[in-house]
């Protein structure tokens, strides 16, 4: 074989190589994301059972306030976080592999990049506004419902189509029944608060919903023309 020739098949099995490992990488990838069902990458490590940190404490911590996790807030991810992981997935509509990627993290409200909360962008009063009118909408729903509630409100917040403040949105003409009759005055229990700070803390139930409704007592037909995204307790959330 002359040097040519040789160069040549030189160039062939370095362009074979190549592409053994792109494959390799690729079907690791798929790997990944059918194992986790999160789209898990070997760049975004989700957090499993035998992890350990400050970031399992934050699940941990998450999922005993809201009554999915009775253990120990130790920041070891055992045999026990696992199952109150999957109990949050199902409930959740997560798929229940008992791992937290994206997903699950997003649905606890806690970063994937970052350990702290958004709380702080708000003022006590507008999280004791918030509490309020979660009490006075949503005081007999599931804790879930009553975050899911308050998330639509700064959802609205969020939105070019409502006011930029919580007090805006809230107090936005025939925009919520307890302002029309005064429920909005009540003074708001410790379930009540503790729901509107999570909704701050970036839990949303409601899927980025804009509006919520009880089809037992709505009589709009406007919204009944909202496309449906889930269904908590008495209410439906809608965009």
């Amino acid at each position: 074989m002359n040097g040519k020739a040789k160069a040549f098949a030189c160039a062939l099995l370095a362009v074979a190589v190549v592409g053994a490992v792109c494959a390799s990488a690729v079907g690791s990838k798929r790997y990944f994301e059918s194992a986790y069902g999160e789209e898990a990458t070997v760049e975004t490590a989700a957090v499993k059972q035998g992890s350990r940190g400050d970031v399992v404490k934050q699940i941990q911590q998450k999922l005993k306030r809201w009554g999915y996790y009775g253990g120990s807030v130790d920041g070891i991810f055992g045999s026990a976080t696992k199952k109150a992981v999957i109990y949050f997935q199902r409930k959740n509509g997560l798929t229940p592999d008992g791992i937290v990627g994206t997903k699950t993290l997003a649905a606890l409200g806690i970063s994937s990049s970052s350990t702290t909360t958004g709380s702080s962008t708000y003022s006590s009063s507008d999280t004791n506004l918030l509490a309020r009118l979660i009490y006075a909408e949503a005081r007999g729903e599931t804790y879930t419902g009553k975050v899911a509630v308050g998330a639509v409100v700064l959802n609205r917040v969020k939105s070019a189509s409502f006011p930029n403040t919580i007090s805006g949105v809230i107090y936005q003409p025939y925009a919520f029944t307890c302002v029309s009759d005064g429920q909005i005055n009540l003074s708001p229990d410790a379930s009540a608060l503790s729901a509107a700070k999570d909704a701050m803390n970036g839990w949303d139930p409601s899927y980025g919903s804009l509006y919520y409704y009880n089809p037992a007592v709505a009589t709009s037909k406007w919204i009944y023309s909202r496309k449906t995204v889930v269904t908590i307790g008495k209410h439906v959330f809608a965009l």
